[in-house]
């Protein structure tokens, strides 16, 4: 089963990695509660618990215990472009991999796309982030997917049908919708999980 992460658990994952990786020890809930300025304590918890049973975090046991990220080993894999809103995807042409945590790769064949541009930064994925790809043709209604435009143009775009049209739609105001008949639009890939630079 492939696990996604809610925007909030995205926080969460970010906000503790970049403690790991400049050497602070592992906070308590309510230090991350109070760094993402999250009020409920309950609330946090539930997406704690939520990461903990993906194996994506240690699980706490007994309050004392910090949370920190549950040790995973990498594999690489392949670096096959980056893409932007309304481009083509740029190839990479050397043979790049990209090491990404077992929780975050989806079962069977996927690769990573660098992010150029901000047309979904209201999804919480930002101009240089990395996205992990479950390679497939078919998507449902609300995912992130690679959509082919023409057979010419990649773009990274939230998936909406209405009966023999698409929809792809961009996370950023400043950015229209594309909408066009099915058949011009072939699905790459849908976005799985995601990679960011932190500190």
């Amino acid at each position: 089963m492939t696990f996604s992460l809610t925007r909030r658990q995205q926080d969460i994952v970010d906000y503790l990695r970049q403690r790991a990786g400049r050497g602070l020890p592992a906070p308590s809930l309510d230090e991350v509660c109070a760094a993402l300025g999250v009020v409920s304590r309950g609330s946090m918890h539930k997406h704690v618990a939520a990461l903990a049973e993906a194996g994506v975090i240690e699980p706490m046991h007994g309050l004392r215990r910090g949370l920190r990220l549950a040790a995973a080993p990498a594999e690489g894999v392949p670096l096959l472009g980056r893409i932007a809103a309304g481009r083509p995807i740029e190839a990479v042409t050397h043979d790049e991999r990209v090491d990404v945590p077992a929780w975050l790769r989806p079962p069977g064949d996927c690769y990573v796309l660098e992010v150029r541009g901000d047309s979904m930064q209201d999804e919480g994925i930002f101009d240089g982030d990395r996205v992990v790809v479950a390679a497939r043709s078919e998507a449902r209604d609300g995912e992130v997917v690679v959509a082919l435009l023409d057979g010419t143009e990649a773009t990274l775009k939230t998936l909406r049908r209405r009966g023999r049209r698409v929809v792809l739609q961009p996370a950023n105001r400043a950015y229209a919708p594309i909408e066009v008949d099915a058949d011009r639009v072939a699905i790459q890939g849908v976005v799985t999980g995601l990679m960011r630079r932190v500190g």
